[in-house]
């Protein structure tokens, strides 16, 4: 057991990528494996400053490779273990990632984006958010949390390991370079007390118990010789994906109850609507947003609901369309009009918002 250090409500201030750190403690996370990269690299070097007060553990690895596969191995010996990444680091480490979606180990991963492709640049994108949801060989059997700011960063953190144990579905928090990188007040708690319990975990290799007399065997696959094989485990974990719509999606919608202008965004972006939201209501245009907080899976049934109750829908974010693609999918069928607003690895403002909206307004509306 590692100490936990918040013991009760702590108000501070601190970046981003601190507060995922200290989650990370306050979930009971007992040991972190990964390897340096901009923009995350601050929840390592803040989870190794606490290493002697948490008496947690962490290893660098050589590689991304490394770390994804380290971590993985730690589960299945029954550690609390996570990762984080950002751009590069989250491509390579699909291999892994894609492993764990096999195999119904609960790995967990912190994903601050950075532009790209490639190298690019070390601040800010929300170009990962498609290969975070979808990355790997597989079908994006992954459960994905995108966040706002430092209070969504620590309490999905801890969601983050509470569902992944419970669902064995790799799960990750998305969030982005402005977000680990800036400084906000964030309030610090002992999950237990908000009532929340915390999943035990176990360990999958050599787990207590004579097999066949104390329990079944832990037979984790990852290798199948037919193709009927595989297609037949796969098919049970696209049933079981598809009962998590209910029982995890989560969404935030704001003032778009009678909204004209749907505004859909998720992560950082969110809070320029709101901005944008508020100055757009003082000059009479009835704006709301609906945000998606679970990108995977999508809270499907009531995004529907408010895009239909839209005369006009605005994309936008920092990417070239990934999370608008998806949520066109999803409401494949509906014929409200849409408008984009894409910035490709650069932030998107309040003022950049208003002035799209204002530029709709003056345009016909056609379907």
């Amino acid at each position: 057991m590692v100490n936990k250090l918040i013991k009760e409500d702590t108000k501070m201030f601190l970046t981003g990528n601190e507060v995922l750190a200290y989650a990370a403690n306050a979930a009971e996370a007992e040991f972190m494996y990964g390897y340096p990269i901009t923009p995350q690299n601050e929840i390592m070097h803040t989870w190794c400053k606490l290493l002697p007060k948490t008496e947690a553990g962490f290893l660098q690895t050589e590689d991304e490779i490394s770390a994804g596969f380290s971590t993985l191995g730690g589960i299945l010996a029954g550690k609390r273990a996570f990762t984080a990444t950002a751009g590069p680091g989250n491509v390579i480490m699909q291999d892994a990632m894609s492993m764990a979606e096999m195999m119904r180990i609960p790995f967990v991963c912190a994903v601050m984006q950075r532009g790209g492709p490639s190298t690019a640049t070390v601040i800010y994108a929300q170009q990962e958010t498609r290969l975070t949801c979808y990355g790997g060989n597989g079908e994006g059997f992954r459960i994905v949390y995108s966040t706002a700011g430092h209070q969504d960063l620590f309490d999905y953190m801890i969601k983050a390991f509470n569902t992944a144990w419970k669902y064995r579905f790799p799960t990750f928090v998305l969030a982005d370079g402005y977000q680990g990188k800036m400084r906000e007040p964030v309030t610090l708690y002992d999950p237990a007390s908000r009532g929340i319990k915390m999943v035990p975990v176990e360990a999958s290799l050599l787990a207590p118990g004579k097999i066949g007399t104390d329990r079944p065997s832990n037979h984790l696959r990852n290798t199948f010789n037919m193709e009927e094989e595989l297609m037949e485990v796969l098919d049970e974990y696209a049933v079981d994906f598809a009962k998590l719509e209910d029982e995890i999606s989560e969404y935030e919608e704001y003032k778009a109850d009678d909204a004209e202008i749907l505004i859909i965004t998720h992560g950082i972006v969110a809070r320029s609507a709101r901005t944008a939201i508020d100055e757009l209501r003082e000059k009479g245009v009835k704006a709301g947003m609906f945000r998606p907080i679970t990108l995977r899976p999508l809270a499907v049934k009531p995004l529907r609901a408010a895009v239909s109750r839209a005369k006009q829908i605005l994309f936008t974010e920092s990417a070239n369309g990934q999370l608008a693609q998806m949520i066109l999918e999803a409401v494949y069928g509906l014929t409200t009009p849409y408008s984009t607003l894409y910035k490709m690895g650069v932030g998107v403002t309040g003022d950049d918002i208003v002035e799209k909206v204002e530029a709709m307004l003056k345009q016909p509306v056609t379907v």
